[in-house]
């Protein structure tokens, strides 16, 4: 007979503990990658290039759609980085 309550099964707490984990190394990922952007940005400005590449964009969705093995789909990878793209623009402002 199943628990009444799932946050009491062993499966589900190792489960969560896991998705728990897998956030935190997003939420680290997405810090390094905004210090990467903001020494990017940085030097960008030095040299009088603008900031913002839409070519290197496109490239960048194009090679991760590529690189991608699921199973998030190519829409959702694109709406994904769509996000993280404006969300590094705001950040780095």
């Amino acid at each position: 007979m199943p628990p009444d309550d799932a946050s009491t099964d062993p499966l589900v707490r190792q489960l969560r503990e896991q998705i728990s984990d897998n956030d935190r190394a997003i939420v680290d990922a997405i810090n390094k990658r905004l210090k990467l952007v903001a020494r990017l940005k940085e030097y960008k400005a030095s040299r009088g290039f603008e900031f913002v590449d839409p070519d290197r964009e496109d490239w960048m969705i194009r090679y991760l759609e590529r690189a991608n093995g699921g199973p998030l789909s190519d829409d959702g990878l694109r709406e994904l980085f769509a996000q993280i793209l404006a969300l590094t623009k705001r950040e780095v402002q």
